[in-house]
């Protein structure tokens, strides 16, 4: 029976719980997560949805120092989609506003310990204190070379492949390359996430077992881990068990 904690089954998930010390040797590189479940933790608990985006946003500062302290790379959070856009006026425009609170209270830190914020998704709908938010952390985390910390904010994966697409039918209308050229790596170029490696493993908070229009062609090869912990709830614990179910995994790429 497989357990949706984990993807696998339960008797394998009994195996690995308790090493809550991954191996250093095999750290994924790019980890993303896709931050669910904010809205059900407030109801839970009478509170509008607002408090558990609220609460989510304590738990990313926990996060991204565990995720630097073990050696990760890329973190990418799956942040604001461009399907939100549905949600109620004020929720919207409360989760807008949560970048600036965030990196407005976190930014020293972040510099601090060398994290370099960088935003991946259609800024031209964000509005303008959202933009000056993020240009802010951007600019003054520039020289630094530690963890990417990536927000994926009004990111859409279908929109982001047909725009890929579109850039290489200009190439190959402009005469630049010809369509024999077009490849898999040619495409990745084209894609909003060119100068980051594809995800080792997706984390999903909350129990929904879904993509969300999340990373699509990014994700082919990445290891899932689903979890019914809701995002507020999410601990430097919950990640390290999931990067030792990770650890425990062998990555075949279609081989064998």
């Amino acid at each position: 029976m497989l357990n949706k904690l984990t993807g696998r089954n339960k008797s394998e998930h009994k195996e690995v719980k308790h090493e809550l010390e991954p191996s250093i040797e095999n750290i994924p590189k790019h980890i993303a997560i896709i931050m669910d479940g904010n809205g059900r933790w407030a109801k839970k608990r009478g509170l509008p949805r607002v408090a558990g985006h609220r609460e989510g946003m304590n738990v990313i500062r926990k996060i991204v120092s565990s995720s630097n302290e073990l050696g990760v790379e890329v973190l990418t959070l799956y942040a604001f989609s461009t399907e939100n856009w549905k949600r109620p006026k004020p929720e919207v425009e409360f989760l807008m506003r949560l970048p600036e609170r965030f990196l407005s209270a976190e930014l020293p830190k972040l510099i601090e310990e060398n994290v370099v914020v960088r935003i991946t998704g259609d800024r031209e709908k964000l509005p303008e204190y959202t933009k000056r938010a993020v240009d802010n952390a951007i600019e003054s985390t520039k020289n630094n070379n530690g963890l990417i910390l990536n927000f994926a904010l009004n990111y859409g994966s279908r929109s982001e492949i047909i725009e890929g697409i579109k850039s290489v039918y200009s190439e190959i209308d402009e005469g630049n390359i010809a369509i024999e050229d077009v490849t898999e790596s040619l495409l990745s170029n084209h894609l909003m996430t060119s100068d980051l490696a594809d995800p080792d493993l997706l984390i999903r908070t909350s129990g929904e077992i879904r993509l969300s229009n999340f990373m699509l062609w990014q994700l082919a090869y990445s290891e899932f881990w689903f979890t019914d912990v809701l995002w507020p709830d999410f601990s430097p614990h919950h990640l390290k068990e999931a990067i030792c179910v990770y650890q425990n995994r062998q990555r075949r790429y279609g081989g064998v």
